[in-house]
Parts: C-alpha cells; structure tokens; sequence
C-alpha cells in the first residue's frame, strides 16, 4: 500500500535541500513525537549516512540503492521500502528520464 496522506501532522515549512537541489525534503513531526522527511529526489547517484536506522518508503518514481559494504544495486518502486542500518551510509541512484523517486523516510 502506498502512504498518500499523512494526517495530524507539523510539517516544517523550510525544505532542507542537499546535493546542490538533487534532493529536496520537509521535516514531519507526529503529536506522538515521531519525526519522518518527505522528500523528492531528482536524477542523481548521491550518498547519504544514517545516525539512527532508517526506513525509506517509496511513494512514487524508483531508485535503485546499494547498501554500505555491498556492490549489489537493488531497485525500489512505489509502494515498496528499504532499511538501512543506523550509523552507516548508503548510495541511491535516479536515473534521468524516469520520474523522480518520492519517498517517506522513517527515522528509527
């Protein structure tokens, strides 16, 4: 199933931008304290590093990913997701002419 909506939410207004623009989210709090990002990220091979583990969501577009220590490229599509393990790193790539990959990314 595919996350559309997120209800009850604070949504930070500021986007926080990485990779000169390549990948663009909003910072989403939870009355429960939970924190996520909801966020696009355009054609690119980009690498981004985990404090805490994180769940990536897939919500529309595809990725393909490769997990820290491995040179195995996986492929993730909507309504599908990731985990990466906390205090660790990981490659995501987009490739041009596909639509961008728009994801929910749970902080655990």
């Amino acid at each position: 199933m595919i996350t559309s909506t997120l209800d009850g939410v604070s949504v930070s207004t500021q986007a926080s931008v990485y990779f000169d623009g390549k990948c663009v989210s909003h910072g989403v709090t939870f009355p429960d304290g939970t924190k996520k990002s909801v966020g696009v990220i355009l054609p690119a091979t980009l690498t981004f590093n985990t404090g805490a583990p994180e769940i990536m969501e897939c919500v529309a577009g595809s990725c393909e990913y490769k997990l820290a220590g491995t040179d195995v490229w996986l492929k993730s599509v909507a309504g599908e997701q990731f985990s990466i393990p906390g205090n660790s790193k990981f490659d995501i790539r987009v490739t041009e002419g596909f639509e961008a990959y728009h994801y929910i990314c749970h902080f655990g």
